[in-house]
């Protein structure tokens, strides 16, 4: 397996991967706060419309991905327990268009998008350190019958969640302009050289073809 390349710890922006004894809040905030980092990372450098156009016969937009994990935090780290943080989200409304909270209309802005996602962390993040692992909250949304999750439940359902959007956000990026990586500080790439992937890919692409010939 490729080592990743090694955190560049001389930077002040780069938090430090925990070690040693830890306790859960810390673990489910570090991973949490990884994705997020990444997911607004892949923004960095690009025009309007890179930010927004569709890079997926279903849609999947970089600036997308940030207003709707801005709306899954809310929702799951703050509604959910009672913590409202009074943030208007109207294409999460009854009537709203199907799939709005994926995509950003032109009057909607990088900026504003991007603060409002910093916003609903601050506040998911205070739930997190106001509450007990173990408190049960309601998620609105689910069915009255089966809607009672436990925070610890909640952190780590919207971890995984915004992970997974951060890696359809690697993937995008790839197709944009061919930036690739996990993170600004660790791209856990095994080159940086340009031929050395075409080379690799080429490699892939033959062996797919001579599998697929013999099957």
């Amino acid at each position: 397996m490729t080592s990743p390349d090694p955190i560049d710890t001389a930077d002040p922006t780069v938090r430090a991967v925990p070690t040693g004894p830890t306790d859960p809040k810390s673990d489910l905030r570090f991973y949490l706060q990884e994705a997020r980092d990444a997911l607004l990372w892949k923004l960095e450098g690009l025009s309007e419309y890179d930010i927004r156009r569709p890079m997926t016969p279903t849609g999947t937009n970089l600036l997308g991905l940030v207003k709707h994990c801005a709306g899954i935090e809310l929702g799951y780290l703050c509604d959910t327990f009672e913590r409202p943080s009074g943030e208007p989200l109207p294409w999460l409304d009854d009537g709203a268009d199907l799939n709005a909270d994926m995509w950003a209309t032109a009057g909607e802005s990088r900026a504003d998008l991007v603060d409002l996602y910093r916003r609903a962390w601050a506040h998911a993040d205070a739930t997190i350190d106001a509450l007990p692992l173990d408190t049960i909250g309601r998620v609105p949304w689910w069915p009255s019958d089966r809607n009672e999750v436990t925070l610890h439940h909640a952190v780590v359902r919207v971890t995984a969640d915004t992970h997974r959007h951060a890696g359809h956000a690697d993937i995008v990026r790839e197709l944009l302009d061919g930036s690739a990586g996990m993170s600004v500080s660790n791209t856990s790439l095994p080159s940086g050289d340009p031929a050395w992937w075409e080379k690799y890919r080429n490699r892939l692409e033959e062996a797919a073809k001579e599998a697929d010939a013999t099957s």
